[in-house]
């Protein structure tokens, strides 16, 4: 009698029978849920929705406690404590729902914009190249009779002050105008663009066109908001737009917004603080040079400040310049934050290229 030595066959699974149940995603689901998680559609109205809340809820906070009172000054410049209050609050509604949609997707939160490498040099290269393509910009006007300075209106450690206080705040004000416009939104309507792209025309640069066309749709969005500031013209919503394109044009190379929100924090900094003049229309309080614009509005910029004067057209040309040959791409760019997301053991979905 011979015994068997092998190792026994594994088990292999029975085919299914036509009795065998088979588990089919409901149409439901479908509605929500596609190839790479919740669908964009939902996720912006998610996203918008908790932020109209999160103002809301704010702002009944903010009349309770504090009255709402005059926010000009009887010179009619903006004080620091209400344009912090404007800026701050927003910047943390963003950032505590753009948390929220990065738990709910299973990404890491850096996808959104303020990911990618290189964060601190592209963020000081961007605090550089405001102020340095800023001020041939002000000497222009200045050299040609559009711009007068009358006076310096601080002297000694308030400058020092009122200039890091100022620095700070247009720093909250890059980075809300900057990761609202340019964070989670333009990630995820780029996302459901580029299914939508991928479904209707077969197309393998599906990426590209998603991004470049929400690009668009958004930088029409940031220069026509800018229409709610005081003294807005319609070459300065000209400059929001085009400026938006051009930080755009930042996150596509580098996949993140770094440079665009130095570059943002002291362009809008030496405008109002160290220049003194007006930002959109906006004049600050506490500046250090006193200024007033002379002639035509289309050529000085008028009550818009220099934003509003055709002479920025050939300083935008020169900041294109800048980013195209100082932010060369590489694998940081934005593409590669578009790649198919992969789940890890721990839930979390990483995407493609993240440092």
């Amino acid at each position: 009698m011979q015994t068997n030595t092998q190792d026994p066959l594994p088990d292999t699974p029975l085919p299914p029978t036509p009795h065998s149940p088979i588990e089919r995603p409901s149409p439901l689901r479908h509605v929500f849920f596609g190839t790479d998680g919740l669908r964009a559609g939902w996720s912006m109205l998610i996203f918008i929705a908790l932020f109209a809340a999160f103002l809301f809820l704010a702002n009944f906070i903010t009349h309770k406690i504090h009255p709402p009172t005059h926010h000009t000054s009887p010179d009619h410049t903006i004080p620091f404590y209400f344009m912090f209050l404007n800026e701050a609050v927003p910047l943390f509604g963003v950032g505590i729902i753009t948390w929220i949609m990065s738990k709910v997707e299973r990404r890491p939160i850096g996808v959104y914009g303020l990911g990618g490498a290189s964060k601190l040099p592209h963020f000081v290269a961007g605090l550089a190249w405001g102020i340095i393509c800023l001020t041939p910009f002000i000497l222009i006007l200045w050299k040609a009779g559009f711009l007068v300075f009358d006076n310096r209106l601080l002297f000694g450690s308030d400058i020092l002050r009122y200039g890091a206080q100022w620095l700070a705040l247009f720093f909250a004000v890059g980075l809300l105008e900057e990761y609202f416009t340019r964070g989670y939104l333009q990630y995820t309507l780029t996302r459901g663009l580029a299914g939508l792209f991928r479904s209707a025309f077969k197309t393998l640069h599906s990426n590209v066109l998603a991004f470049w066309t929400s690009a668009v749709i958004f930088s029409t969005f940031f220069g026509l908001i800018h229409g709610s500031n005081p003294g807005e013209s319609p070459i300065g919503l000209l400059t929001a737009g085009i400026a938006s394109m051009m930080f755009c044009l930042v996150l596509w190379r580098t996949g993140s917004l770094w440079w665009a929100v130095g570059f943002h924090t002291t362009w809008d900094w030496g405008q109002s603080f160290l220049y003194g003049v007006a930002d959109s229309g906006i004049m600050v309080q506490h500046h250090l040079l006193a200024t007033h614009p002379v002639g035509k509005p289309l050529l000085s910029g008028g009550t818009t400040g220099p934003e509003g004067s055709v002479v920025i057209l050939p300083i935008i040309i020169l900041i294109i310049a800048v980013i195209v040959f100082t932010l060369p791409r590489t694998n940081a760019g934005y593409t590669r934050l578009l790649e198919p997301p992969v789940e890890s053991q721990d839930g979390v979905i990483r995407g493609a290229g993240l440092e």
